[in-house]
């Protein structure tokens, strides 16, 4: 037990220093002679001892990424838009009973093929691109490994930024097609001309684009109009309203719309001085032959085969791999084109899903020969407008909007015939990787495919022949 007037100073940081000689007499400790009685009735020779209870000091955050804090704020996100939806859109609305919610979701995916969506361009290519930004700084305010990072050549910025737009395709893909989406809630994707994939392109693609645009903004504009000026209320409307969906996730994540994770708020006396990187990631030596994460997005070529079959179908795909073993990894790939040469006023696609084990080998520092055998399935789909119909249909939808009376669903079957058949499908292939760094590679490839499918108006599409060339980008070596 500790004497009745033994210090704390010790303990809480601010007595004497450690190692210091204990003080042996009160008078000693109180030159002026006012140690109070307490003190003064204790033996000359009492020894003070430090205290048994040190101060508590939180340790830091660990690296990696605040799982639980993307997960709320993600949510956040996307309440705000399937709620903005059903709000907004007469069509989601309208779809509300119609069909059984097993049902009308399972339908709304399996009718997706073709790449255009019917929505007008500013939705396409302004609205879902900020989503796509959005979901990114979300990733960057919950990436605690990455969260000091700014526009620059430095290669942690830029692997942040790749991690947030792989985050950002993941939920693109759910607010589209996952539980709580688009097809599930209103079962958009199936009416026409709701059902292409549009949007799984543009949203994580452009979204990059124009995150990196807002960090270059912060890093070149934001920064220097705060320097110049010591008033905050000047300084919190350049970073909130030069960022808007740096700004938007801000509010998403319970913060100001001017926070930053890479430097202190606008109130400091250097609000524009970059934070020192607290983590920096050791450098990888990944074991020989493929990453451990890799992704790819390629263009396609592919001509059927066989005397009954028609034209060729151009397109693109993309596709995610992850290392099983030195040379092996489990790969799955969606690739979809659209149909050339076919009859006036029709048109066609084909959407494929596969996966399957991939097998690489490295023939030199800059070349790389690749394998696969993949299964999965393809969906064949044609469709047949009558032009004469359609504006018919179209002037009559007109005329109900002018009137107040929202024409939903589109009077597609007024004009338009399709037909669809989905079918299991495998493929094999190789090709070889040119290698320009340790990130990125220029890939091509051959590969044949055959499918189970039905001839579709007495074109035979079972048995092809693909070509494809793109980029693949490699993760965890670099």
């Amino acid at each position: 037990m500790l004497p009745v007037n033994a210090s704390l100073d010790h303990g809480l940081g601010v007595g004497p220093a450690n190692g210091a000689d204990p003080v042996a007499d009160p008078a000693e400790a109180d030159p002026t002679g006012a140690a109070d009685s307490s003190s003064a009735s204790l033996p000359l020779n009492t020894t003070r001892f430090e205290p048994a209870i040190e101060p508590v000091v939180s340790p830091p955050k660990p690296p990696g990424v605040s799982w639980g804090g993307l997960t709320k704020d993600s949510l956040t996100f996307l309440v705000v838009m399937q709620g903005f939806r059903c709000a907004t859109e007469n069509g989601t609305r309208a779809a509300f009973g119609v069909n059984p919610f097993f049902k009308g979701y399972i339908h709304a995916v399996e009718n997706m093929h073709g790449f255009s969506d019917g929505d007008q361009f500013y939705v396409n290519y302004i609205g879902h691109p900020m989503q796509g930004a959005v979901s990114g700084f979300l990733w960057s305010n919950n990436d605690r490994a990455y969260k000091d990072v700014y526009f620059s050549s430095d290669r942690r910025y830029w692997k942040e930024k790749l991690r947030g737009a792989a985050f950002s395709y993941v939920f693109s893909v759910q607010f589209e097609v996952g539980p709580v989406s688009e097809a599930s809630i209103g079962d958009m994707q199936s009416y026409y001309p709701a059902q292409g994939f549009v949007d799984h392109v543009v949203t994580p693609a452009i979204g990059l684009a124009w995150s990196i645009g807002e960090d270059t903004i912060d890093r070149y504009l934001v920064r220097y109009l705060e320097s110049r000026t010591e008033n905050h209320y000047f300084r919190l409307l350049a970073r909130g309203m030069l960022n808007p969906a740096r700004s938007f996730a801000n509010i998403l994540g319970g913060k100001y719309p001017w926070y930053r994770t890479n430097r202190p708020g606008v109130s400091a006396d250097d609000p524009e001085a970059y934070f020192q990187p607290v983590f920096v990631k050791e450098a990888v030596s990944p074991p020989p032959g493929v990453a451990p994460f890799e992704w790819k997005a390629v263009s396609v070529v592919r001509t059927y085969l066989g005397t009954d079959s028609l034209g060729s179908c151009v397109g693109g795909g993309s596709g995610v791999a992850f290392r099983l073993a030195s040379e092996w990894q489990l790969g799955t790939e969606v690739s979809g084109c659209k149909m050339t040469n076919l009859p006036v006023n029709t048109s066609g696609d084909s959407l494929s899903y596969m996966v399957g084990p991939n097998w690489s080998s490295q023939l030199s520092p800059r070349w790389i020969t690749h394998a696969r055998f993949m299964v999965g399935g393809t969906k064949i789909t044609q469709e047949l407008l009558d032009p004469a119909k359609k504006k018919i249909a179209e002037d009559r939808s007109k005329a109900l909007t002018k009137m107040g009376i929202d024409p939903w669903p589109p009077p597609y079957a007024e004009f338009a015939k399709s037909w669809d058949n989905n079918a299991f499908a495998l493929t094999t292939g190789a090709g070889v990787d040119l290698k320009f760094n340790n990130a990125l590679s220029l890939r091509t490839a051959l590969d044949y495919s055959h499918s189970w499918n039905h001839d579709i108006n007495n074109i035979n599409y079972r048995s092809s022949l693909q070509f494809s060339s793109g980029l693949v980008l490699n993760m965890g070596t670099w």
